[in-house]
């Protein structure tokens, strides 16, 4: 039995990672895959039997594994983000709820022909929206503006929302009267709302002040926020079923936002831990389902289901958002964005069972029609995400523009060689005189430090997809790029060498903490400024069949050339650097540092004098 759930729990993960990878690699959204790898390893080859290899304990890690992501999500929600954005949230997770609650409880009782009772409890586990999926994708779009933070805060607040909302529909209809059930949905209100924020925000408080007071070593930060993220969790559900998430969240928002410590090393623990339990939870999602589930769907559970999408959510995002300032772009990208996922699973198969020891046998038509639900939305959502984002002008699928450290005469003049190539660029230096000659000249420019927390909050980032760090302070350039490869991306990050001489390179900041070398270890700040200031210029060369590779470099002085960018026929912009030095091809663009004076120019003012003496 221990050999068969090693090998069971092994191939889970290993078809999760895969499949994370296989959509990383083709840019795919990574939950379709996951579902995809979960039907065969499950329904299709039965290798994986989620039920009986993990039997009683499958719930409990499921529950301790969404409790988990959300506190990760919270640790994400940052107050600032909500400026503009806030009231359409803030309406979304009341206003909204309560919209989609209502309407999905119509369209379950006339469409589904669900009881009334059943209609009310599936309504309210159908209100999440599920951030498991929501912030997959998200990361595959990249949406510009108020989307990103809209939808983030809306997915994880509203999973803990609707949890407990089911709870309290449950103990509401099943209650054996109305005054006893009154009593309980107020109390059960009371607990939840009251003492699980207060557990949540007490659990932050006390792991905050232990860090900042060293009473906890820096190898034991990660593990006792997570011991802490279980102890909340669990104290949270016993005090009120279902209330634990709730809690955690409060936990990660209050974390997020408190100025005592930085919890950057914790999010990215959890971020890290995020990715393999949503692995593994979507492949375990779909490994549970039992073909004969599927015999209770018919044609009026995809008339649901397409009720769900194209009316009760545009219903819900559309009154949510009277009155405020987003744009009917934004409405619509909202109005088609609301997949289900993990929580309204785990909710809809606890209430089955609870419903089928009741003796209600209707309770056993919950879970197929859930599992259609988030199959149907993942699916749609998932794909469309991409091409309505593109269509709307919201996407920021491949942005190739870059945030340039550092606003000296050398940085502006290769941030006007990009600019002219069609690329955003955004100058950041701390020094006024630099910032206000780049202005002039027409760029944008953030006089300030690109590792502030100011920065972040007041600077808009869309349409950057990589960092140029070009000051002459190796630190200053290491530390931007380590804060920056969490928004970017280790690999789009790059920095230049300042140290003249080879042997010093790298010496004062450890490869771990640095982006990838800029240009090459032979060019470092001062060889590449001292070239310019004298004799050289950067340039932009189209490389054609008749002027190649070779034929530019004979004309541009050979080793003098320094090569800088690359910019690809469908205008992808590739950095040079000491690991990658492509060599250009017909129909593609070469940015470099050449010589003002070739020796082709030299060769012809020479031949000019000749002949006029």
């Amino acid at each position: 039995m221990s050999e068969n759930f090693i090998v069971g729990l092994s191939a889970i993960i290993v078809s999760g990672v895969f499949a994370q990878w296989i959509a990383w690699k083709f840019r795919f959204p990574s939950i379709l895959l996951l579902l995809i790898c979960g039907f065969i390893v499950g329904p299709v080859t039965g290798f994986i039997r989620p039920d009986s290899f993990f039997g009683e304990l499958l719930f409990p890690f499921v529950s301790i594994s969404v409790a988990i992501i959300l506190f990760e999500g919270g640790l994400n929600l940052k107050f600032s983000e909500l400026k503009v954005g806030g009231l359409v949230v803030r309406n979304l997770i009341t206003t909204g709820i309560l919209v989609a609650w209502i309407l999905t409880t119509f369209g379950a009782y006339f469409i589904l022909d669900f009881s009334l009772p059943l209609s009310v409890l599936f309504g309210a586990i159908l209100v999440v929206t599920g951030p498991t999926v929501i912030l997959p994708i998200l990361r595959h779009v990249k949406p510009r503006g108020q989307i990103n933070p809209i939808l983030k805060w809306e997915g994880i607040v509203n999973d803990p929302i609707g949890a407990l909302m089911a709870i309290l529909v449950f103990e509401a209809v099943f209650a054996p009267g109305v005054t006893e059930a009154t009593l309980q949905v107020g109390f059960a209100i009371l607990k939840s709302v009251v003492i699980s924020s207060s557990i949540g925000l007490l659990g932050g408080y006390l792991i905050a002040l232990l860090i900042k007071k060293d009473h906890i070593p820096d190898f034991l930060q990660n593990p006792a926020s997570l011991t802490m993220v279980i102890l909340i969790f669990t104290s949270s559900n016993l005090i009120q079923e279902e209330s634990g998430l709730f809690a955690v969240t409060i936990m990660g928002v209050y974390l997020a936002n408190q100025k005592k410590i930085n919890v950057k090393h914790i999010i990215e623990f959890k971020e890290n831990l995020r990715t393999l339990l949503i692995s593994v939870l979507f492949i375990v999602l779909a490994a549970r389902l039992n073909p004969a589930d599927l015999n209770e769907l018919n044609i009026s559970s995809f008339i649901f289901v397409l009720v769900l999408i194209l009316l009760i959510r545009p219903a819900s995002v559309f009154i949510s958002s009277i009155g405020t300032k987003i744009t009917w772009k934004e409405k619509l990208f909202l109005s088609m964005m609301a997949p289900r996922g993990i929580v309204a699973a785990a909710v809809a198969s606890v209430f089955s069972i609870e419903l089928l020891n009741l003796g209600i046998d209707e309770g056993s038509r919950l879970v197929p029609e859930m599992f259609l639900v988030i199959v149907t939305t993942i699916t749609i959502y998932g794909l469309s995400a991409v091409p309505l984002a593109n269509w709307l002008g919201l996407s920021n699928l491949n942005p190739q523009g870059c945030l340039i450290l550092g606003a000296h005469s050398f940085a502006r003049e290769i941030a006007s060689v990009l600019r002219d190539n069609g690329y955003r660029v955004l100058l950041v230096d701390t020094n006024r005189h630099n910032i206000s000659e780049a202005r002039m000249e027409g760029f944008e420019a953030h006089q300030g430090s690109a590792n502030s927390k100011s920065f972040y909050d007041e600077t808009e980032l869309t349409g950057l997809g990589k960092l140029l760090a070009l000051t002459p302070n190796a630190e200053v350039n290491s530390l931007a790029a380590l804060h920056l490869s969490r928004i970017l991306g280790g690999n789009n990050v790059y920095q230049l060498t300042v140290e003249e001489r080879e042997e010093e390179q790298g010496k004062a900041v450890s490869e771990e903490l640095r982006g990838k070398i800029l240009f090459g270890t032979n060019y470092s700040y001062y060889y590449l400024l001292r070239r310019f200031n004298q004799n050289s210029k950067i340039k932009s060369t189209p490389i054609t069949e008749e002027y190649n590779y070779e034929r530019f470099l004979g004309e541009n002085g050979g080793d003098e050339v320094v090569p800088m960018f690359l910019i690809s026929k469908d205008k992808n912009l590739f950095v040079y650097t000491s690991e990658s030095k492509p060599e250009p091809k017909p129909g593609q663009t070469l940015i470099s540092l050449v010589p003002k004076d070739s020796p082709v120019q030299k060769r012809k003012e020479a031949e000019l004098l000749e002949r006029k003496e």
